[in-house]
């Protein structure tokens, strides 16, 4: 069995930034793709941010030049940093990773349980 536990939202003013961390632990060999997503009130979950293990990302186009994700391996956890935070980005963040359990195993996919970021003035 594989956990996420994030970390790191809360309530912020327009212009303002957070730093999100996600800890992976349990059954863990090894750990491909880490991500973030987002779910505002009455939308579905989008991508925000995603770093595969060899270190690539891809951002949403709405936080480019303003969100960084990136990663620690050892710790087996990932960040996001959010800056310039935008009432646009009010949602609950949730974590992603894909996990691999043992050698030659299947890569199955893990979920944080959310953490909620609010930008309000």
């Amino acid at each position: 069995q594989v956990q996420l536990v994030e970390s790191g939202g809360g309530l912020v003013r327009p212009g303002g930034s957070l730093r999100l961390s996600c800890a992976a632990s349990g059954s863990i060999f090894s750990i491909n793709d880490m991500g973030w997503y987002r779910q505002a009130s009455g939308k579905q979950r989008e991508l925000v941010a995603v770093v595969t293990f060899g270190g690539s990302t891809n951002y949403a186009d709405s936080v480019k030049g303003r969100f960084t994700i990136s990663r620690d391996d050892a710790k087996k956890t990932v960040y996001l940093q959010m800056n310039s935070l935008k009432l646009g980005d009010t949602a609950v963040y949730y974590c992603n990773a894909i996990v691999r359990s043992g050698w030659g195993e299947t890569a199955y996919d893990y979920w944080g349980q959310g953490t909620q970021v609010t930008v309000s003035s």
